[in-house]
């Protein structure tokens, strides 16, 4: 099961400053990463993600996260 603390942890401090919350979306291994980050500004959606990805790539390689969707914002954007 993901530690989700260590999750977003990890999130900030690939992207500093950045605000982020890490929802559980089932059995502990099914997540979403909500972000809003100056670094997205300019990045396509895929971009952003793979940005995301790769802070928490030691999770996804040791098998503790399945499936991380990500929802993400530059601060002058709203979420829907």
């Amino acid at each position: 099961m993901a530690d989700l603390i260590e999750l977003k942890r990890m999130i900030e401090a690939a992207l500093p400053g950045a605000e982020v919350e890490v929802v559980d979306e089932g059995g502990g291994d099914h997540l979403r990463a909500i972000v809003t980050a100056e670094q997205f500004s300019g990045k396509s959606r895929i971009d952003q993600h793979r940005m995301v990805k790769a802070a928490v790539k030691p999770r996804f390689e040791d098998g503790t996260i399945l499936v991380c969707d990500r929802a993400g914002w530059v601060p002058a954007e709203t979420a829907p």
